[in-house]
């Protein structure tokens, strides 16, 4: 009687995505369904820690206004207040930044002012009418100050409009406030130097 041939093979092992027909071939494992998604991304509203919470937020805050002062002196237009934004203002800026102004030394001058105007009362030597003077010299310089910003607006217009022809906007305040500061205490901070020349 003729045996029938036994199969000697072994069958294959199962791999894990026949096993489990719900596994990702690409990834290996089985796909989160939704509801672990959702799971994942909740946070609880109340921190287990709140003094560490508070601090973390702290930390967060501070580092986010540095960020937005080092972008505001640099100039950087995502920082800048709505009235500091635009081309033209920029334009404007540079334009004063890189010349000289005389309303740039009035601060300073009306500390000088100050301090000269208690002399009389320390030095009997030195005459009463000197704080007077002084005085009128600060209204000297003001005015010179004054006819330096009238002059300079005039030049920056008629090159707003070379420039950016009829959409070149009403800047003379906006320039005269700036040339009347303390470069220093500009904010942005000045991009130009003096003297340097503006495409």
């Amino acid at each position: 009687m003729a045996r029938t041939p036994r199969n000697t093979e072994q069958p294959a092992a199962e791999t894990p995505l026949e096993l489990d027909p719900k596994l990702d071939a690409k990834k290996g494992k089985a796909t989160p369904t939704r509801a672990q998604r959702e799971a994942e991304r909740l946070r609880p509203l109340v921190p287990n820690d709140r003094k560490e919470a508070a601090r973390a937020n702290r930390d967060k805050q501070a580092a986010e206004r540095e960020k937005a002062r080092v972008g505001l002196a640099a100039g950087d237009e995502k920082y800048l207040p709505v009235r500091e934004r635009g081309p033209q203002k920029k334009y404007i800026r540079d334009y004063v930044d890189s010349r000289f102004s005389i309303g740039e030394l009035v601060l300073p001058l009306m500390f000088l002012v100050i301090i000269v105007s208690f002399l009389p009362s320390f030095i009997p030597a030195i005459p009463q009418e000197f704080s007077a003077w002084s005085l009128y010299a600060v209204w000297g310089f003001l005015v010179l100050a004054i006819i330096d910003c009238v002059i300079m607006t005039q030049l920056l217009k008629r090159r707003l409009r070379e420039r950016f022809g009829d959409k070149a906007e009403r800047i003379g305040l906006y320039a005269s406030i700036r040339a009347l500061q303390f470069r220093m205490l500009r904010m942005p901070k000045p991009q130009v130097k003096i003297g340097q020349a503006i495409d």
